[in-house]
């Protein structure tokens, strides 16, 4: 996904690495016919994870009286504060990453499901020959995969209308479902007491512009990169504050600013914070500088949370436009750009206008206050309509 902005191909992949890898004949299962509709959540992200940081309302907030909420872990992460959390908030949790496939396929099918929802798609600790041996009626791929499966076990994915736009469905095996505001289910995630942080604790210079991307470092490709090296050589004394993701893509990163007349040091890297210390870190940079083809996803609105403006360049891909799916929900639509050139030249026009750039803070953190992004009791809302439409549909 992160070397083309191509939704063909990437459904194109995903459907030639389902059938190759995964398909088989599948068992159909009818809607049972519990008192309450019951909801399976997998996923190997159950402990202090992103997907997690982002859901973990999700769980407290279902209607229990109408669900019956299980939350199966299929990965290996030892259990955390987030997890027990998790656990008291269902009425099931089941661990099975250590069970086989078959056997897990057993457990899941005595619960009964009406819906199982896949927290994973393809990405790492995945259980996905699970759902190819069907567990449930309904099988869904939401939140963690920005993309088609091409899978034919997976009936729906839960998307909005910016991230999948209805011209762009025929890119997706799944019938789409779409929420009113963006898909991402989302929370405030700060807590009460703040550290109080300063630039000088992460050798940021007190007085330059700092441009931001906490994304994982093989999210960023040549093309961005470019366009980044540009600005700082643009913007006088300026810095930019990536995430280390290891110390070989920090070191070619470095190789690769020298290389175009950018003096490596400019380039500053930060490594993994708990997560009050990781939002509060945001109040010390600038502007965020999304990346493209794979944009920040969680990252997006864990800065955005935390009141740093964020500017995205929208592609056609899901990867390409979850970033815009936060600001048109936040009600930013000025800092989506869908060119290259925009991009660079908004960018470059925050950065040198002090005014626009504190208008943008100001403007986002009313949003925040305002906006539907970050309250989830709507956000549960909208999935459970859909839950219940389903059922309906498919009884």
């Amino acid at each position: 996904m992160s070397l083309e902005d191509n939704p063909f191909n990437h459904l194109q992949r995903a459907r030639h690495f389902y059938e190759k890898k995964y398909s088989r004949s599948t068992t159909e299962i009818d809607i049972s016919n519990n008192k309450k509709i019951h909801i399976g959540y997998f996923s190997s992200d159950f402990y202090d994870h992103a997907t997690l940081h982002l859901i973990s309302k999700l769980f407290e907030l279902h209607d229990k009286a109408v669900f019956k909420i299980y939350a199966y872990s299929i990965g290996s992460n030892p259990s955390d504060h987030y997890t027990y959390h998790l656990v008291s908030n269902v009425e099931v949790f089941r661990d099975i990453h250590l069970v086989d496939d078959q056997s897990a396929v057993s457990i899941v099918r005595k619960d009964n499901l009406d819906i199982a929802i896949d927290l994973n798609g393809y990405t790492k600790g995945n259980r996905f020959s699970i759902f190819a041996n069907r567990i449930a009626p309904i099988q869904i791929n939401y939140l963690g995969y920005p993309g088609s499966t091409g899978a034919e076990c997976i009936d729906y994915l839960i998307a909005d209308k910016v991230v999948i736009p209805e011209r762009f469905e025929k890119y997706y095996s799944e019938k789409i479902l779409y929420l009113p505001n963006s898909f991402q289910f989302n929370h405030d995630r700060r807590e009460q007491n703040h550290p109080t942080l300063r630039r000088s604790d992460f050798g940021l210079p007190e007085s330059s512009f700092v441009f931001v991307c906490f994304c994982a470092n093989y999210k960023i490709t040549p093309s961005v990169f470019n366009v980044w090296m540009r600005l700082l050589k643009q913007v006088d004394d300026s810095v930019l504050w990536l995430y280390r993701s290891n110390k070989w893509a920090e070191i070619n990163l470095r190789r690769q600013a020298e290389s175009r007349d950018i003096d490596p040091e400019r380039l500053i890297f930060a490594g993994r914070l708990p997560l009050n210390k990781h939002l509060a870190r945001h109040s010390l940079a600038d502007l965020f500088l999304d990346t493209f083809n794979v944009n920040a996803h969680t990252t997006a609105s864990d800065a955005l949370l935390a009141g740093l403006p964020l500017l995205t360049l929208a592609g056609k891909s899901f990867t390409s436009r979850v970033a815009a799916s936060l600001l048109v929900t936040l009600n930013l639509p000025e800092l989506i750009t869908y060119t290259i050139k925009d991009y660079e030249e908004k960018a470059l026009m925050i950065a040198l206008d002090p005014k626009l750039n504190r208008r943008l803070h100001e403007k986002l953190k009313l949003s925040i206050k305002e906006s539907a992004l970050f309250k989830p009791e709507l956000t549960t809302k909208s999935l459970e309509d859909i839950y219940k439409e389903l059922v309906v549909k498919h009884r």
